[in-house]
C-alpha cells in the first residue's frame, strides 16, 4: 500500500524522511514535496488552497488511477490539503483512498473563530509566534539569508491554513479515518470530535503526549499507530453469505 504524507505549513517532504526506517515493509512511503520548498524551491507559492490542490491532484492522478491500494496522511496544513484533495478525488469518481489520517487539526465543518491569523502579524512578531509554537529551531532565525527564503514560504502557508473554506454540506467521505492530535494542542474537544462527521465510515481519535508538533517528537509511536491500523485496513474482507 502506498502512504501519500503531506507537511506542515513550513516543511517539506523532509520531514518524513526518518518514516522509512520504521513503516511496515510492505507500505511504500510517498512524501509529498509541495511548492516552493526542497527540490521545488524555485517554484512560485500557491496563491489560495484551490492552486495547492491542483498541484498535488496532477502529482498523484497517475498513481491513484492505476487501482493500487493507498492512504492519506496529513498534518495541520497538510490535513487540510488532504480534505480537499480527498473531496477532488471523489468528484472525479477515481479510487480512493483505502483510510486517511488526518493528524493536528480541527475537523474542517467546525470553525475556529479563535484562530489566530498569524500571516497577518509584522515579522517580528511572527518569528516570536512560531518560535511559541515549535518545530522551527530558534537557531534558523539567526541566519539572514534562510529568513529571507524561509519566511515568505512559511507566512503564505500560514495563510492557506487559515484561509476558510466554505463547507456547505458535509459529503462524508466512504473509507475509515483516524484523526491524531496533541494532548496540548489547542482545539476544543467539538473540534476534534467534528471529524466523526466526516466519513461514513469509522472514526478513531488518537491523542500523543505533546503539543501542536507530536509527530516530530513522538514520530515511532505515530508510525506505530499508521502501522497497526493500515495492516487492518489491507486485510481482506470476509463477506458474509447466507449459505
Amino acid at each position: 500500500m502506498k502512504l501519500f504524507c503531506f507537511p506542515y505549513a513550513g516543511g517539506s517532504s523532509v520531514v518524513f524522511n526518518n518514516w522509512k526506517s520504521y513503516l511496515r515493509y510492505d507500505i511504500e512511503l510517498r512524501a509529498i514535496e509541495l511548492a516552493g520548498r526542497g527540490k521545488r524551491i524555485m517554484e512560485a507559492h500557491y496563491t489560495d488552497l484551490n492552486d495547492a490542490v491542483n498541484d498535488v491532484f496532477s502529482l498523484i492522478i497517475s498513481e491513484i488511477r492505476g487501482g493500487d491500494s493507498y492512504a492519506f496522511f496529513g498534518h495541520s496544513m497538510g490535513a487540510k490539503i488532504v480534505y480537499e484533495l480527498t473531496q477532488r478525488i471523489m468528484e472525479k469518481r477515481l479510487p480512493g483512498p483505502k483510510h486517511i489520517f488526518f493528524s493536528g487539526r480541527g475537523a474542517p465543518n467546525i470553525s475556529r473563530f479563535d484562530e489566530k491569523a498569524y500571516h497577518k502579524l509584522p515579522d517580528e512578531e511572527f518569528k516570536k509566534e512560531i518560535l511559541k509554537l515549535g518545530g522551527t529551531p530558534k537557531e534558523f532565525f539567526e541566519h539572514p539569508e534562510l529568513v529571507d527564503v524561509f519566511l515568505p514560504l512559511l507566512k503564505n502557508d500560514f495563510r492557506l491554513a487559515h484561509e476558510e473554506t466554505p463547507i456547505k454540506e458535509i459529503n462524508p467521505f466512504p473509507c475509515d479515518i483516524t484523526v491524531f492530535m496533541g494532548k496540548d494542542e489547542d482545539l476544543t474537544p467539538e473540534q476534534v470530535d467534528g471529524w466523526k462527521n466526516n466519513t461514513s465510515g469509522i472514526c478513531t481519535i488518537h491523542y500523543f503526549n505533546g503539543g501542536h508538533f507530536f509527530i516530530n517528537e513522538k514520530a515511532e509511536e505515530v508510525i506505530k499507530r499508521i502501522n497497526s491500523t493500515l495492516q487492518q485496513t489491507s486485510k481482506p474482507v470476509k463477506l458474509q453469505t447466507n449459505c
